[in-house]
């Protein structure tokens, strides 16, 4: 048993007409060589399937640099991956970089898009930058509305003037970090924002959002927050604010009711592990603030170690032969799902490594067990149409997972935006207890292959298990519903939401007698259910003046609860008649401003 341990736009179109509109409102490995070149994920070979027993472990490959206090060039090599990336919104690298435990100087890490940094300790005081590691938006003229696609983790940061720069937007998570100063979540000169999540992290200093429009901080400790816009939730936050909503808009939880925090890479005398973090209930504040922290480890050689060119036949035979998947950075198309049968499997990516579908194919499915942690990839619809992209438990799934669930951590899926790409339904959460902690299921609204129709996709996630947490859940943009809620008992703590910018017509959105499809629907035969701090936004470019009947659907029974909801036309592109059901005053012309409710029914 592993050991336990103690505590490009679209032609024609500039890349910020999509967003600009949502900001203007706002704005009111330890042997692993050190790697030298920088090879592109389409260098790597094919790795053909093998009839024989695959061996576990393996080199972590060219795109994961890792680096160590002694290692000559890194600021040039940390801007020579950040130059290459910077702009690179839809393009093809992937790149993760590890520092090994140690205290490293006078570094400033600029991230762009699909780049990770982490430190591989235990713990994030165990690998110092007296520096930073930034994202601002000077590619985007100061907008960080689209700064999507990049991760910090691990580390423990001393910023150089005292406050680290994060201007995210979404799928850029914030885990495991120690800031040991301040922490500011907007772009130079505060700019346009919209993030954001940060988890498992301690800042010593104050954490201030500006422009950000909304964010979702769980299980941290802060020295502070300093403003707010539309939609700050909290849970589980040593020094959050109080509950305010809507005046500021501060929906704070005094504790997240199940949490287990995002497996990670780490060195052990040498060697690479993977550590487990234990399940937590009622969580609050850091899991690694009193020694390392518990759960359990795997070593890398129970780990098939991907390359991208590897086949979907692969992959499922090692995990037939009870390895783990690390996913190294690049780009996987599978021509058939990759299928997760064994309790407690690890599925980890690293520098956000892709999973693309080919033929229509799933991307990923697990079946009806304990314990499955899927963790840090993103899928990337192809052009024929998938019925799914990813299956938590196949249907009608019913085992009870309290003790054990599958976690489901920055798992990002995206249809259209790098192509044309196609699913009827992004992600399908069918076992009980599952937690979706982190996710951004996004149906593009800018890139190549965007189109009503052309990257069609109709619904974002439906949740048919029963007693299923998400924290932290972004979804964008879908031709129909963006959430279906059937499962009882389920929780949301936080929810962002955009409707599809480009509906033709108020004849396209249609729903039956209703007008438009809710953001957030929960079944009709659901009794109980429960979210906190929830908000759609409309922005219909196609047409101002389609009416979207009201963001939020619920059956009007006492067991089903709504906690600090907000809806909001932006700019006057569309309106909201209702914030949930026939609830809630409608949007006010041109004036961006949020229309309230503090508790439904």
């Amino acid at each position: 048993m592993p050991p336990a341990f103690s505590d490009s736009p679209a032609p024609g179109r500039s890349p910020l007409t999509r967003r600009a509109v949502i900001g203007a409102a706002a704005a009111t490995a330890a042997t692993a060589p050190f790697v030298t070149g920088l090879a592109t994920p389409a260098s790597a070979a094919p790795a053909a399937a093998r009839p024989r027993a695959l061996s576990g472990g393996g080199d972590l490959g060219p795109n994961v640099l890792v680096f160590d206090p002694s290692t000559p060039g890194v600021q040039a090599k940390l801007d020579q991956v950040f130059r290459q990336q910077e702009s690179a919104q839809f393009g093809t690298g992937r790149y993760a970089l590890l520092f090994k435990p140690g205290t490293y100087s006078g570094l400033n890490a600029q991230l762009g898009f699909y780049t990770s940094i982490a430190g591989l300790g235990l713990s994030p005081d165990d690998t110092t930058i007296n520096g930073d590691v930034t994202v601002d938006a000077g590619w985007a003229g100061g907008n960080a509305t689209q700064n999507f696609w990049r991760s910090a983790e691990n580390l423990a940061l001393v910023p150089a003037n005292g406050t680290n720069r994060w201007a995210v937007a979404q799928a850029a998570p914030f885990r495991r970090i120690h800031v040991r100063g301040g922490l500011n979540l907007a772009p130079a000169g505060y700019g346009w924002a919209s993030g954001g999540y940060i988890a498992d992290c301690r800042v010593d200093g104050q954490v201030g959002p500006y422009s950000q429009q909304q964010w979702y901080t769980r299980d941290s400790v802060i020295g502070g927050w300093t403003n707010a816009v539309w939609n700050m939730v909290f849970s589980g936050v040593q020094g959050a604010p109080a509950q305010s909503f809507p005046n500021p808009p501060y929906t704070t939880l005094d504790t997240t009711p199940v949490s287990r925090e995002k497996p990670f890479l780490y060195l052990d005398g040498g060697e690479y592990r993977v550590f487990l973090p234990e399940k937590r209930t009622n969580a609050r504040g850091v899991t690694w603030g009193n020694g390392t922290p518990r759960g359990t480890s795997l070593p890398l050689s129970q780990f098939y170690v991907a390359k991208p060119g590897v086949t979907a036949a692969t992959l499922n035979q090692a995990l037939s032969q009870g390895l783990h998947l690390l996913l190294t950075p690049g780009i996987y198309h599978v021509d058939r799902p990759i299928q997760v049968d064994r309790a407690n499997t690890v599925v980890l990516g690293l520098g956000y490594a892709t999973i693309v579908p080919d033929n229509g194919a799933t991307a990923l499915r697990v079946a009806d067990v304990d314990g499955v942690r899927l963790a840090g990839f993103l899928i990337d619809a192809g052009p024929v149409n998938s019925a799914t992209l990813l299956e938590v438990g196949p249907s009608g799934a019913s085992r009870d997972h309290t003790a054990n669930p599958t976690t489901v951590q920055d798992v990002f899926v995206r249809i259209g935006g790098a192509g044309a790409g196609k699913a009827t339904t992004s992600m399908v959460i069918n076992s009980r207890n599952t937690i979706v902690d982190h996710t951004w299921v996004w149906r593009a609204d800018h890139g190549t292959g965007v189109g009503w129709d052309t990257n069609r996709a109709d619904y974002g996630i439906v949740v048919n298990g029963d007693d299923v947490l998400c924290t932290g859940l972004f979804v964008e943009h879908f031709n129909k519903y963006d959430v279906q809620w059937y499962g009882q008992r389920g929780r949301t703590i936080f929810f962002q939401n955009e409707k599809a910018y480009d509906a033709p017509n108020q004849a396209a959105i249609q729903n039956g007698s209703v007008k438009g499809y809710a953001a957030y629907k929960v079944g009709d035969k659901v009794t109980a259910h429960e979210a906190w701090g929830m908000g759609s936004y409309c922005n219909y470019t196609a047409d101002a003046g389609i009416v979207q009947h009201h963001g939020f659907a619920a059956p009007n029974t006492s067991g089903v609860r709504f906690h600090d909801l907000l809806v909001v036309s932006l700019g006057g592109q569309g309106q909201y008649e209702h914030v949930i059901n026939d609830t809630g005053a409608p949007t006010s012309g041109t004036s961006t401003t949020p229309s309230t409710v503090l508790s439904y029914p």
